[in-house]
């Protein structure tokens, strides 16, 4: 039987290694929905390395999704530390599961991916591996403000997950992945043989500066909803907000670079960006 206290404890652990972005800007949550935001970052964290690291992913990740169902319906019989935590979560806050399946059915499009050709393409896939992460934590951060903040939220994953993309084109490359819609690419005359030779050229850069544009007002959407947070998660989530908007300015200074290095925020900025929001 798994201690709760060393469950979520674990669960710091890979909140911590995992992202220093999301581990610095919680650290500022009361306690009770600091180890909520712990435990909901394990469990997806969970998913995404099951995904890009498993021996048998496509068999693990339907595993995981019927953990999950036994989860929701009190029958789950595992002492592993997410879920431990994520029970307490369950019993703490009015969570909704409907995000977490729609986490699951995020993973399952990187296991059988469909060709991103719009920008809807794209957004519905940062709807579920990103937007999700933030209806998951409303009730923890936002409880009672869920519906008004939903939209928010979803946004704020959209600029997330596209800045996500723009930093790790390169990796993503060498996973056989590629998330920039074939339109945009088509529109600005960016050949796959550029993106395969990893070539930063004129076109590159329009194309990449669509999408940075596209996040950048995902983020200022999301930051004008921050007043209707409770006190206590405005810095949390306007920090977070911050520090990951700040990477797009980080590969615009390396000169667009994202071929074999990944661009990142450095601590003193992010020590900046947390004392500029407390």
């Amino acid at each position: 039987m798994t201690d709760l206290n060393q469950a979520y404890k674990q669960c710091r652990k890979i909140i911590e290694k995992h992202s220093k972005t999301f581990s610095k800007a919680f650290a500022m949550l009361p306690t009770q929905q600091k180890k909520a935001v712990w435990a909901i970052y394990a469990f997806c964290r969970r998913a995404d390395d099951i995904v890009d690291e498993g021996e048998d992913p496509k068999k693990e990740l339907e595993a995981f999704a019927k953990e999950f169902d036994l989860f929701m319906e009190g029958k789950l019989e595992s002492d592993h530390p997410s879920w431990v935590a994520l029970e307490d979560v369950f019993k703490n806050f009015p969570m909704d599961p409907a995000p977490f399946y729609d986490m699951i059915a995020g993973q399952r499009m990187d296991l059988y991916p469909k060709p991103i050709v719009t920008k809807d393409d794209l957004l519905l896939y940062c709807y579920h591996v990103a937007s999700t992460v933030g209806l998951m934590l409303l009730p923890v951060i936002a409880p009672g403000k869920e519906k008004k903040l939903r939209n928010g939220a979803i946004e704020l994953g959209y600029a997330m997950q596209i800045t996500n993309i723009l930093r790790d084109i390169g990796e993503d490359m060498e996973r056989g992945r590629v998330y920039l819609p074939s339109e945009l690419m088509e529109l600005y005359g960016y050949t796959e043989d550029d993106l395969n030779k990893s070539r930063v050229n004129h076109a590159f850069k329009d194309l990449w500066e669509d999408l940075a544009g596209d996040a950048e007002a995902y983020y200022s959407n999301a930051l004008e909803t921050i007043p209707e947070y409770p006190v206590y998660s405005r810095a949390p989530v306007g920090g977070a907000a911050k520090m990951y908007r700040a990477i797009i300015h980080s590969v615009r200074d390396n000169r667009y670079q994202v071929f074999g290095r990944r661009n990142f925020v450095t601590d003193q900025k992010k020590k900046q960006i947390i004392a500029e929001m407390q």
